[in-house]
């Protein structure tokens, strides 16, 4: 366990008497501690500094032990807390485990109990960090520096992820749009034992079938129209490492032929080509669909669907591991604060709520842009519920002041590119919802943001 000297608790008490003699025994004790005199003044000092451990009484006046242990673990969830109260309030100590405390003690306090209390929550959190030390070294050393997350189930995907990196299988990762299925397909290949060959990603929905055949495949001289010189594809570019498709539910059917073969067989012909190319390379895809109800209603390939889904790796949304939002908050706000030149020290309690609430559609993605447009409208250190998208406060966006758009100036490209971006902005940047509320498919969307860049 970590020395008692440099362990930092915080004693919340409005009881000054009481606070003091407190912090005057942990001190015997070795513990640093810091005195807090209301439920709002704890709050500020956890938005300003770590802290391991929070003595938290009850019934203070203004915000309430219970109240200051929701907006505690609203903003930092990892910090344990032990609640103080009279023997007669029990029942008051009871809702504060149920609002996140670790444990409660009853007044007045037995100083033993108390001391043997403390050092069974420090030893408990000792011994998560040891146990998420050891997870990590039996994951042979898996390097999960880009990915933010402790929750049951993003902890579960880690561990799938540790014991298929170091493997030659190809996986096949699904989720809904916006959950990093990319980022956790670069984890797969930094931990495998390709990952000094190279790494290749390919968007399969942003091609039509000629680009995409070409650029998977590569192309002799001549091959088509526009076809100067011979071209490597993307295939023989992640020879002796990994490929990553993503979107692969949105090929068409004629590649879904020609990349079965290379798949089965580990060999290509370029367009136009009649040699036969050996590839080393080891397969991930990404897809947002079912897969397998696609291939129910005819539009993807059984036999390509079992090739692909040789491991499968769900991705949980975002509503459904609500622990790392916090974390994920944390991260993209000191992201977006170094990139502009900013301080900003946290969240409010009302804003870390409303992100705590919100349904995400677009997952991670549309967080971190959230959270960057906070960053840049903010003028003060805590971002707050003002700074925040309309949509996540539970607001419709204003309307009074915005322009009238001039249509009768404005080419049918920028009627049409002004249409697609308002409605991702409404659906947090998920595309596949976007083309659906537009009548058109994934590709044509991505067509006409790419063509309006």
């Amino acid at each position: 366990m970590t020395p008692p000297a440099a362990i930092q608790l915080l004693v919340v008490d409005d009881d000054r008497n009481h606070r003091e003699m407190l912090r005057a025994l942990l001190e015997e004790w070795g513990y640093a501690s810091i005195g807090a005199a209301s439920g709002e003044e704890a709050l500020e000092l956890c938005h300003q500094r770590p802290f391991d451990l929070i003595l938290m009484d009850v019934r203070m006046g203004g915000m309430s032990g219970i109240e200051a242990t929701r907006a505690v673990k609203a903003y930092n969830p990892a910090i344990p807390i032990l609640i103080m109260t009279a023997y007669s309030d029990v029942a008051s100590a009871v809702e504060a485990l149920k609002a996140g405390a670790y444990d409660y003690l009853t007044k007045p306090l037995a100083f033993d109990a108390l001391k043997l209390a403390i050092e069974r929550v420090l030893d408990h959190a000792s011994l998560r960090h040891e146990v998420r030390a050891l997870r990590h070294e039996l994951a042979a050393n898996l390097d999960t520096r880009n990915v933010i997350g402790q929750s049951p189930a993003m902890r579960q995907a880690l561990e799938m992820v540790s014991a298929i990196a170091p493997s030659e299988a190809t996986v096949l990762i699904t989720g809904e749009s916006g959950t990093g299925k990319e980022v956790v397909a670069k984890l797969i290949h930094a931990n495998s034992n390709r990952r000094d060959g190279p790494y290749v990603a390919v968007n399969c929905a942003a091609l039509t079938e000629t680009l995409l055949e070409s650029e998977l495949f590569g192309h002799e001289k001549g091959a088509f129209t526009g076809a100067e010189k011979r071209r490597e594809g993307r295939f023989l570019a992640a020879d002796k490492g990994t490929i990553f498709l993503d979107e692969i539910g949105e090929i068409p059917p004629s590649m879904q032929v020609k990349l079965l073969r290379v798949i089965q067989e580990r060999e290509l012909q370029r367009v136009g080509g009649d040699q036969t190319i050996r590839v080393d390379v080891r397969i991930l895809a990404a897809t947002n669909k079912n897969l397998a109800h696609e291939v129910a209603e005819g539009r993807f390939r059984q036999d390509l669907y079992y090739r692909l889904n040789v491991v499968a790796l769900q991705l949980p949304p975002l509503r459904d591991r609500a622990e790392d939002i916090p974390l994920l908050a944390m991260h993209f706000m000191k992201q977006f604060a170094e990139r502009n030149g900013k301080t900003v020290k946290g969240f409010t309690p009302g804003a870390m709520d409303r992100l705590l609430k919100h349904s995400w559609p677009g997952n991670v993605r549309e967080l971190e842009n959230a959270v960057e447009r906070a960053v840049v409208l903010l003028v003060g250190e805590y971002i707050s519920e003002r700074e925040l998208p309309p949509t996540i406060c539970g607001q419709e966006p204003e309307t009074q002041a915005a322009p009238k758009l001039d249509f009768a100036n404005m080419t049918l490209e920028e009627i049409e590119r002004l249409a697609v971006m308002d409605t991702l902005e409404q659906v947090g940047g998920n595309k596949s919802e976007a083309a659906r509320r537009l009548g058109i498919n994934r590709k044509t969307l991505l067509s006409k943001i790419v063509d309006g860049k």
